[in-house]
């Protein structure tokens, strides 16, 4: 393949691309395809529609050629990217963080539902993000809650090393904090709110999973034990002892795990807010839970 689009126009280069794409299976195959295209040639959307008719050059080609070779094999297009947008945020990934999912958000929407709700989106909340990865829900709340400080936990140093860039350059760094530690057991002190999309996958279906995640996804924040849940047992019981009166648990679930997760919350005093919240494809995706004063 190498230097396959060389003298092609951008038109003809970006149809032959969604073509192969095609042809592998790939079912995003034209919006591969356009992001490719235009982070090779280094064009927005705009661009590549206005200098449709422009030849490639030869490294030009080559940058098209190796991330066609590169999606082909089964790695993300955001992993090529190296970017992601999340919550309408552009975040920056490494091999030791998720790449933030749609479905995630729902965790968010869910977050900010409930505070709206009680009129607190401008109080001066605190706020974990346990397993925080590229720091996606404590950055996401940060921008909606004008008021609140945050500090995002993980034990991968690389990924907080992420999630610490990603705040840097989102002008939120001065309130948001980062530390190494296992979900809340570094942490003190009490907190209004506690998020977490903790590893929630079975062991053993880890292997199952589609190469874009299996391959390319950190296991550590997928494996969520034997049962998907071992990371739930640890989490609830920490957030109990750390959330301030009437502060708030939310946390992403995997499908299925809506009632496992209640249960794991409520058996540690908490009380759940009313049923799962969906995602856009209609699965349960995030369960919430107050701690009621006293």
């Amino acid at each position: 393949m190498t230097d396959s689009f060389t003298g092609q126009t951008i038109d003809a280069a970006r149809r032959a691309l969604t073509a192969r794409f095609e042809a592998a299976g790939i079912d995003s195959a034209p919006l591969d395809a356009r992001m490719l295209t235009g982070a090779a040639l280094r064009l927005d959307l705009t661009a590549l529609i206005t200098q449709g008719t422009r030849q490639l050059t030869a490294d030009d080609a080559a940058r098209l050629d190796a991330f066609a070779r590169r999606r082909l094999a089964g790695e993300p297009v955001a992993r090529i990217l190296g970017t992601k947008e999340f919550w309408g945020l552009p975040l920056k990934l490494s091999a030791d963080t998720l790449v933030p999912r749609p479905d995630t958000e729902t965790v968010v929407e869910a977050a900010l539902e409930i505070l709206r709700a009680e009129s607190r989106t401008h109080a001066p909340l605190r706020i974990a993000d346990l397993g925080t990865g590229s720091g996606a829900i404590l950055l996401a709340l940060l921008t909606e809650l004008p008021n609140a400080t945050g500090v995002g936990t993980d034990l991968s140093a690389a990924a907080l090393d992420t999630a610490k860039a990603n705040a840097q350059r989102l002008g939120l760094a001065p309130r948001a904090d980062f530390m190494i530690s296992d979900y809340a057991g570094g942490l003190s002190d009490p907190f209004d709110l506690i998020v977490s999309n903790p590893p929630y996958i079975c062991s053993a279906d880890i292997a199952s999973l589609a190469p874009e995640v299996r391959d390319h996804d950190p296991h550590l924040a997928l494996d969520g034990g034997g049962d998907g849940l071992e990371a739930y047992r640890r989490i609830a019981p920490q957030a109990a002892g750390l959330l301030s009166p009437g502060g708030l648990l939310v946390l992403e679930i995997g499908q299925g795990q809506d009632c496992d997760v209640a249960r794991l919350v409520a058996a540690v005093g908490l009380t759940v807010a009313g049923p799962a919240r969906v995602d856009l494809a209609g699965i349960g995706r995030a369960v919430a839970a107050r701690k009621l004063p006293s």
